[in-house]
């Protein structure tokens, strides 16, 4: 069996068009297999609770670093 050459990744907002998407991609040339892949659920634990509280702090606070452009974060991370 040969390995796929790319993946693609669809986030649907809504279930209801999930069966007609599926069956239109099925419909394209090349297309290996289509399969659904439901998110993992993430606990909420009381640390990570902290640390996203203290991200969100941060960030109020103007403590974080922010790229606008993938160029600005090339030169960010260049100067580290």
């Amino acid at each position: 069996m040969q390995l796929p050459i790319q993946r693609l990744e669809v986030t649907l907002e809504e279930n209801a068009a999930l069966a007609d998407i599926k069956k239109a991609l099925k419909m394209i040339r090349g297309i290996a297999s289509v399969r659904t892949i439901r998110p993992k659920k993430v606990v909420n634990t009381p640390e990570l609770q902290s640390q996203i509280d203290k991200a969100r702090k941060e960030f109020a606070n103007g403590e974080t670093i922010t790229c606008s452009t993938p160029e600005e974060m090339q030169q960010f991370f260049d100067s580290l």
